[in-house]
């Protein structure tokens, strides 16, 4: 069954992780122009949120979050939108939440873990613990 643990977590941001990228983006939010759910969930208006820090604290994985300028080349390769969230099994890269999932979790944590739950196992897929 190992083959089936996920190893690590990753999501990546639809927005650029250079200062004038994250300007932009927080620009562009404000007023309608740009907009990533997967954001929503991890940061309030300018900071990580502290839920969802201590959540990713308490995971027996490691949960990485990168921007789509600099995410890994596997996760790109292995992604067609962004925003999304990613588990790697192994060397594998498994797409767990895409846009549309994660535009439903309207920023909210608890809606946000019980969607990565159901996706990890439909997926077949668990962590470990």
């Amino acid at each position: 069954m190992s083959d089936r643990v996920v190893t690590s977590l990753v999501g990546v941001y639809d927005a650029d992780g250079t200062v004038v990228g994250e300007i932009t983006y927080w620009l562009g939010a404000r007023i309608g122009r740009a907009h990533c759910s997967l954001c929503d969930v991890t940061h309030g208006l300018f900071t990580e949120r502290s839920v969802w820090r201590d959540w990713r604290r308490s995971l027996e994985v490691p949960f990485e979050l990168f921007h789509r300028d600099d995410m890994p080349a596997d996760v790109a390769a292995a992604v067609s939108q962004l925003p999304v969230v990613v588990a790697r099994v192994g060397d594998v890269v498994v797409e767990v939440l895409d846009r549309g999932a994660l535009d439903h979790c309207d920023g909210d944590l608890g809606t946000f873990t019980a969607a990565l739950e159901q996706s990890l196992a439909e997926l077949g897929l668990q962590l470990p613990g």
